[in-house]
């Protein structure tokens, strides 16, 4: 006992005296040097790639009308009824084309899609940013097994600063009190190491990027 202890605290006297001792930057430049390396490759592209690596989907659409026909192969392909929509400006878009959506919470536990604005899409890893003060607010993104968010060619940033800047010039001093980022669809490999995915969220991402919503 007598013969750790020692060693205890001779490792405590070697840290202590690493600490008080001044030593100069062995890497000066450090922060200076850029994390990733320069990239000349269209957002789109990278956002796209990225998202796709976290077995996440992505969908360009023109405008309105395609965002309808993409919709409607969507919902044949995996047979969705109960699809949730909270947002004013994609429900007018939704029931401008007759597609058929809940604009309540009514039988919310039985949603099968929440579709979503978002605060931004960070390319650099094919992140989503959300917040709480769209009106799908907390719920509509993890609830349901299904997840679509629609986004503005606008809101495609490269890194996550740059989304942080979005939010704000938006909101200036009234920052939502809930920011987060959806890297791909919910997982865990909790389990005997064993990738799941939707264990805590939905099992399924999609973004959708329209370049004109008209």
């Amino acid at each position: 006992m007598q013969e750790n202890r020692s060693s205890k605290e001779l490792i405590l006297k070697k840290i202590r005296k690493a600490l008080l001792e001044k030593r100069d930057n062995p890497y000066p430049n450090l922060e200076d040097t850029p994390l990733y390396p320069k990239s000349d490759e269209f957002l789109e592209i990278m956002f796209a790639e990225e998202l796709t690596a976290v077995s996440g989907n992505f969908i360009y659409c023109e405008n309105g009308m395609d965002f309808i026909e993409n919709m409607l192969q969507l919902a044949e392909k995996f047979n969705w009824r109960k699809i949730y929509c909270w947002e004013p400006e994609l429900q007018n878009l939704l029931s401008e084309y007759e597609f058929p959506f809940y604009q309540t919470d009514k039988d919310f536990e039985l949603a099968e899609v929440g579709i979503t604005l978002c605060e931004a899409l960070i390319a650099r890893n094919g992140s989503v940013m959300v917040s709480n003060e769209n009106a799908a607010g907390r719920r509509l993104s993890i609830f349901p097994h299904h997840h679509i968010v629609i986004a503005r060619t606008g809101q495609l940033v490269l890194d996550l600063k740059d989304a942080f800047k979005l939010i704000k010039n938006k909101y200036a001093d009234q920052l939502p009190s809930m920011i987060s980022t959806i890297t791909g669809p919910s997982r865990t490999a909790d389990i005997e190491k064993t990738l799941v995915l939707g264990a805590h969220g939905p099992k399924e991402l999609f973004v959708i990027l329209i370049d004109d919503f008209s």
